[in-house]
């Protein structure tokens, strides 16, 4: 018992005595750019790179994109790529789900506390939402995204979301709750884009993401704690998205084949 209480005592130590980030402009420039181009061959393509032949049943494929993470002039870029298939699920039905956009802790939680529609409509959309990550320490993050989503034809879909602020929460749901000014923090997390692609296969879909984040460099001498943070959490939230959005679209292919049987 008094070990642990001393280890919990050298993490909390360890996570107040890390020195805050800051996000340069060359470190945002280097996101923007890199972000282009993958939009651009996203929009291109609008259906996965990963097809249905690559994929285990029951499985979710994870992948580095160009390794993975990366640093940039004050930061580290981070690409992961994952896809699923889904048994009975429609094109429709993943857009119920990417475009629930005020129920998504229905789907995503714990990682997902809240999110709410803050303006358009459901193809062109402004969201809010606030995330909730524990690791060696708890990261609660309010972000606000651009999105879009739609069909590109009767079997495959697609949706885009880009973050437009992302905010560094402290001591959330107290009276004494406050948001870190933008880019000014402890730097686990400065933007987050998310590229959803979609595709009817043989007996169900094939959904697939791709996830492109900006986050802080390593600062020396505390690698054993940003480390885990900032170079595991990007490949483990999309494991946990791709995978909740997995579970969600089978839960509802297995309701809607209910209702037919009745």
């Amino acid at each position: 018992m008094k070990s642990t209480l001393r280890i919990s005592a050298m993490l909390l130590a360890a996570a107040v005595a890390a020195p805050a980030a800051r996000l340069t402009p060359t470190a945002g420039q280097a996101f923007e750019h890199y972000v282009a181009g993958v939009e651009n061959r996203v929009l291109r393509q609008q259906r996965p790179r990963i097809s249905e032949g690559e994929l285990k049943p029951d499985a979710v494929r994870i992948e580095a994109v160009n390794g993975g993470s990366w640093e940039v002039d004050g930061g580290l870029l981070h690409h992961w790529r994952a896809a699923a298939f889904v048994p009975a699920a429609t094109p429709a039905g993943m857009l119920a789900v990417l475009e629930d956009y005020d129920h998504l802790a229905r789907y995503y939680s714990p990682d997902v506390v809240s999110s709410q529609l803050l303006t358009g409509g459901v193809t062109n959309a402004t969201l809010r939402m606030r995330f909730r990550k524990r690791r060696i320490v708890t990261v609660v993050l309010d972000a606000e995204f651009d999105v879009q989503s739609g069909l590109a034809g009767p079997h495959r879909g697609y949706s885009l979301s880009r973050s437009t602020h992302v905010w560094q929460v402290d001591q959330p749901g107290t009276s004494r709750e406050r948001r870190r000014a933008e880019g000014a923090d402890d730097g686990f997390l400065w933007r987050l884009n998310s590229y959803w692609t979609f595709e009817e296969a043989r007996g169900g879909l094939i959904i697939e993401c791709e996830a492109v984040s900006l986050t802080r460099d390593v600062p020396a001498g505390l690698g054993w704690l940003i480390a885990p943070i900032v170079q595991t959490l990007p490949r483990d939230s999309l494991e946990f998205t791709l995978t909740a959005t997995k579970n969600a679209l089978a839960a509802n292919a297995g309701r809607r084949l209910d209702d037919r049987a009745n």
